[in-house]
């Protein structure tokens, strides 16, 4: 049997979605498995253990509607039998149609579920990878017991060397995004109480001057570290995999980390942890200040104080206590 499945197109959403790509794998062990995947995150796939071949997929190149047909087009020689669609965009489903694949089998959202063999509703209220996971249930009619978000950087992530904690307080949403001033406080907390401990602050390129400001005027400055626009996403994984433990803002590195084994503390404002946090419980810690009346929203820019306040007031006590116990601090 082949199967194709179209993975998400953001780095947190491709993370959770292996929890459905291996369930796939539990469910059809003989299976030839392929996967289209971001063309800006085909380094991902690399910590994907169990797929065939990959077809990276660039909006660029391939643009709109159209160009999603001419991609899903291309893959019909192949003669998959199932084609799994986990994003639930009308590009997407109109790139699995052009596939031609026996079974397309994915959200019938944007009025695209005519082009689906088998279409579900999404569900509602759920955690994203249970989402993900529940169209393979609703195909196969099986339950599926075993579900772990996985990812293999070919590092035990347990036998870290380096007495290193990783920071990110990036976010694509400025409603996610911690305010420099706050950040600046925390960075200061944890050099201050932690004094044997390197962090090391990580974000893209585009993020360098926002890790920059934080940065700039801390305390003990000979323990921090920046390497905010130096890493790719394998040498990010690396990274994180001999680190002691992640401090991250709901974005797409603390689900990296996750996924890596590697202890996530994560600080919630913005959004809501019952449908994106990290999925794998154990070695994570979830921080919500819970002050304010409008948590959490769903928004992405935040346009009642203009700042996420909700960041803002996140104690940074609770951040210590919550990494002290990955370090071995009382």
């Amino acid at each position: 049997m082949k199967i194709l499945v179209r993975l998400p197109n953001w780095l947190g959403d491709v993370v959770m979605s292996t929890g459905f790509f291996n369930a796939l794998k539990q469910q059809y062990p003989d299976a030839q498995i392929d996967i289209i995947i971001k063309k800006e995150l085909e380094d991902l796939a690399k910590l994907i253990p169990g797929w065939r071949n990959i077809y990276p997929f660039s909006k660029k190149d391939y643009e709109g509607l159209a160009g999603a047909y001419r991609f899903g087009k291309l893959l019909r020689g192949e003669k998959y039998d199932l084609y799994f669609n986990l994003p639930s965009s009308l590009s997407s489903i109109t790139m699995a149609w052009a596939s031609k694949a026996k079974k397309r089998i994915g959200f019938g959202s944007e009025g695209g579920a005519m082009m689906l063999t088998n279409s579900l509703k999404k569900p509602k209220g759920g955690h994203r990878v249970d989402e993900y996971i529940s169209l393979l249930e609703y195909f196969t009619g099986n339950k599926c017991e075993q579900k772990r978000v996985y990812l293999n950087a070919g590092i035990d992530g347990t036998i870290s060397h380096k007495k290193l904690v990783l920071v990110n307080f990036n976010s694509e949403a400025t409603s996610r995004k911690m305010p420099v001033e706050k950040g600046q406080k925390i960075l200061n907390s944890l050099t201050n109480t932690f004094s044997e401990i390197t962090f090391g602050l990580i974000g893209s390129k585009k993020e360098t001057a926002f890790v920059d400001s934080i940065i700039k005027g801390a305390d003990n400055i000979n323990r921090i570290e920046n390497y905010a626009g130096k890493t790719g996403l394998l040498s990010l994984a690396m990274l994180m995999a001999e680190s002691k433990v992640l401090l991250s803002t709901d974005s797409g590195p603390a689900h990296l980390a996750n996924g890596l084994n590697v202890p996530v503390v994560v600080l919630f404002g913005a959004g809501n942890e019952r449908n994106t946090a990290p999925y794998n419980t154990e070695n994570l810690q979830i921080i919500r200040g819970g002050k304010l009346a409008c948590e959490p929203c769903l928004k992405n820019e935040c346009k009642l104080y203009g700042i996420p306040k909700c960041m803002e007031l996140i104690d940074e006590l609770t951040i210590i206590n919550a990494i002290g116990i990955y370090l071995k601090y009382a």
